[in-house]
């Protein structure tokens, strides 16, 4: 009696849109994290300045680091919901 192999399944490379997905992904996360790493920066560094009002850096930095960390979650989710949409459509047809 001969043992045949145990087929393994082939690998699938991924398409151009899963790709694309993963770099777009890539290169956001980075920016956010690049972005808020600057931003924190800049509030430590308003702390300690004494000839810089705290109130004042907060004032200004708050609104713009809200809007910063808000949009680039909503893309990076936006981005991952319409990628199972596509997979999830074509297991129904």
């Amino acid at each position: 009696m001969t043992r045949k192999p145990i087929p393994r399944p082939k690998k699938v490379a991924p398409d151009t849109k899963d790709k694309l997905t993963l770099w777009v992904t890539l290169m956001v996360s980075t920016t956010l994290c690049i972005s808020v790493l600057a931003m924190v920066v800049s509030f430590m560094l308003g702390l300690w300045a004494k000839e810089v009002d705290n109130a004042e850096i907060f004032k200004m930095i708050s609104p713009a680091f809200s809007t910063l960390i808000g949009g680039m979650i909503g893309f990076l989710s936006g981005i991952k919901l319409m990628q199972n949409e596509d997979k999830s459509k074509s297991c129904k047809d």
